[in-house]
């Protein structure tokens, strides 16, 4: 409970609590992946707490987009990271679902294609930022380029090292042209991430989202959780910061992520613009 002339848990800045300082070591396992910080009391309240942003948050997504028809070139871009299972495609469909489909761009990043070989890593990233008004979301993200290419050794370790330099630049360079970049790692523990892929191949209908190589890729959890460490502690910027979300439950994740949105988005406070033409006459006319 909050003190006495304190903020309710729901009012409290939830993107200062769940910053990753930049600059200093990250340890993953001394954050709880099933906590609630600042969160609803259970999962009954916690998806109420979501349903009751869903107004606002659709509102400001529509002065954001009206605010660009008058020259305005803010817009928001969420980058989602995090194990296999972390839950990246149900916090886009619980939480952009929050938003108009119309407003958003959404795209799934999967293993580069050849042409995007012959480009530099951040190309095809370039070719998928949201438009001026728009809420871009990004499953996986140009992270992916130092996360799985350190573990696998993709690129030479000279080359990986000055990634984390460029991924730093290019996102100071997005928040130069009116990008409002919220990163948020969702963060789930190794016991639950065998639990869900249990619960996978415990459902014929969820045969579809279980691959083989999960469990290939489950076997190099230290090397993923040490390469997510340095991530986040290199590209963690006054610019462009992490969020860590503990995500083991999922109606939090779904309701700190809502939040980490709404909170940005009040910020940003955009404004309808106003009519260049003459209301009264306008009116005059239809009547």
């Amino acid at each position: 409970m909050a003190k006495k002339g304190g903020k309710k848990p729901e009012q409290r800045d939830l993107r200062r609590l769940l910053r990753i300082p930049g600059g200093k070591r990250v340890d993953l396992a001394s954050y709880p992946a099933d906590a609630t910080p600042a969160g609803p009391k259970d999962k009954a309240e916690g998806l109420a707490a979501t349903a009751r942003m869903s107004e606002e948050l659709a509102g400001l997504q529509e002065r954001l987009y009206a605010a660009s028809t008058a020259g305005d070139r803010r817009r928001v871009l969420l980058v989602l990271q995090g194990m296999d299972t972390s839950g990246k495609g149900g916090t886009v469909k619980h939480v952009i679902g929050l938003f108009n489909p119309s407003g958003c761009r959404i795209k799934a990043f999967k293993a580069p294609t050849r042409e995007e070989l012959n480009h530099p890593f951040l190309w095809r990233v370039m070719r998928a930022l949201p438009q001026p008004g728009e809420i871009g979301i990004f499953d996986r993200s140009h992270y992916e380029d130092v996360l799985i290419a350190r573990v696998r050794e993709l690129v030479p370790r000279r080359h990986l090292a000055r990634r984390y330099g460029q991924i730093s630049r290019f996102e100071q360079s997005l928040v130069d042209d009116g990008v409002s970049v919220v990163k948020v790692f969702l963060h789930i523990s190794y016991e639950q991430q065998r639990r869900r892929l249990l619960e996978r191949l415990d459902n014929p209908d969820k045969h579809w989202k279980f691959n083989p190589g999960d469990i290939d890729e489950r076997a190099l959890w230290p090397a993923y959780q040490e390469a997510y460490e340095i991530a986040l502690e290199r590209c963690s910027t006054d610019a462009a910061p992490w969020y860590l979300v503990p995500s083991d439950r999922k109606w939090y994740r779904n309701w700190a992520v809502s939040r980490l949105l709404l909170e940005q988005l009040r910020e940003l406070d955009p404004q309808y613009p106003k009519g260049d033409f003459d209301v009264a006459e306008c009116r005059r006319r239809l009547t």
